[in-house]
């Protein structure tokens, strides 16, 4: 129990992590374990996902349990992929043997999957009514209903410093094109917000087609820019933009069409994009996002109580908590299915592919950029149309 709170509320509040690890999910479970006591929930930590919620891996998890784990990386309640619709009868016997009362899910897409499965086994098992909140975790930043996810911020500071690192290689050797490799699924978030930072001179991504004469284009590009003082390359690509075109693909090209002219090396930065110490933004967000969650859960419990028991299978009691420009709102996932690309797990609009025309500009392309007052007002307008929610 909480040692600031005498009352307890009797309801029973579970957290699990889904996906793959990302950093500031811990601080995420830390802010909804604590804020939970506060308000006088039983707080209960689900180990290994779906999975450890069907296999009874749940422990009750205390105030001190959870001390100091603002900055750790990774996830220390352990994470899986695993879907829970396999497990739907063994789910249903914990949630009652448990006596859980609501779910607060901290994952990326598999979280997201995983929850639609859920909503749609409501209809069979009525353990299941019960609500159901996401926090969007994820380095791939490819959750519907979200600007940002937890860790995405944290994967784009290490690759950032790795690309910093290899252009000071670069520059030491003269003539010499990176060519890198990011994480994300087909999501070219990461790709592209790493190449705006580290000034690249390409960003391959799914997203934004790409044919062979695109690739030669930038290889005359970098033809030219080898005849100026700056002698280096650098080119971003996401690891699913292309089946054809792959990181090995575009070296080869690139080494063949450079010969004499540049070299060229490539490096895969692989899973050390999941890892490290999460950044302040990371933490922060994950901790808001753990102290609303709890506060929408306890008011939907209340809502949906009857005759002693939950009974929760509106579309509103399975949310998305989500940042949408810099407010955060919760969306019931029966909407946000039709805005997702299920087949490669992707949102149907992004907001920062509107940023893309910029990457090119800085590596010097000849295109047109919008400069007209429209395009310089319409955050301006949308504003005063739309007044903030604060958080």
């Amino acid at each position: 129990p909480c040692p600031l709170c005498p009352h307890q509320s009797g309801y029973t509040l579970a957290v699990l992590n889904v996906g793959a690890p990302a950093a500031g999910m811990n601080a995420a479970v830390r802010s909804t374990v604590r804020i939970g006591l506060i308000h006088g929930h039983r707080m209960l930590a689900v180990h290994d996902g779906f999975e450890g919620l069907a296999f009874g891996m749940v422990e009750e998890i205390s105030w001190d349990k959870v001390g100091g784990w603002t900055g750790l990386g990774g996830s220390k309640l352990g994470t899986k992929r695993t879907l829970p619709k396999k497990y739907f009868e063994e789910i249903s016997s914990n949630i009652s043997k448990f006596g859980i009362h609501g779910l607060i899910i901290i994952g990326g897409f598999e979280a997201f999957t995983g929850s639609l499965e859920l909503t749609e086994g409501r209809s069979k098992y009525e353990e299941l009514c019960i609500p159901l909140c996401i926090i969007p975790a994820t380095v791939s930043n490819n959750v519907p209903g979200s600007d940002f996810s937890i860790g995405a911020d944290t994967a784009l500071n290490t690759i950032t410093t790795t690309c910093d690192r290899i252009k000071q290689s670069a520059a030491g050797t003269k003539r010499r094109v990176f060519i890198i490799e990011t994480m994300g699924g087909f999501c070219g978030y990461l790709a592209t917000m790493a190449g705006l930072a580290g000034g690249a001179d390409a960003a391959y991504i799914y997203e934004e087609h790409f044919s062979i004469r695109d690739l030669q284009a930038n290889v005359e590009h970098l033809t030219d820019k080898m005849k100026t003082t700056v002698k280096r390359g650098l080119v971003l690509r996401n690891e699913r933009c292309n089946e054809n075109y792959t990181t090995d693909f575009i070296y080869n090209l690139y080494s063949e069409e450079g010969k004499g002219i540049f070299d060229c090396r490539k490096n895969v930065l692989g899973h050390m994009q999941q890892g490290g110490t999460p950044t302040p933004f990371d933490r922060n967000f994950g901790t808001k996002m753990g102290a609303k969650a709890v506060a929408w859960i306890t008011a939907k419990i209340k809502e949906c109580s009857r005759h002693g028991g939950i009974f929760a299978n509106t579309a509103d009691s399975a949310c998305l908590l989500g940042m949408r420009k810099r407010s955060l709102v919760f969306q019931p996932l029966a909407d946000l299915k039709e805005q997702t690309d299920f087949e490669h797990r992707l949102p149907k609009e992004q907001w920062w592919l509107k940023l893309r025309p910029i990457l090119k500009i800085l590596a010097k392309y000849n295109i047109d950029l919008d400069t007209s007052e429209k395009a310089h007002l319409e955050h301006i307008t949308r504003k005063i149309a739309a007044p903030e929610t604060s958080i």
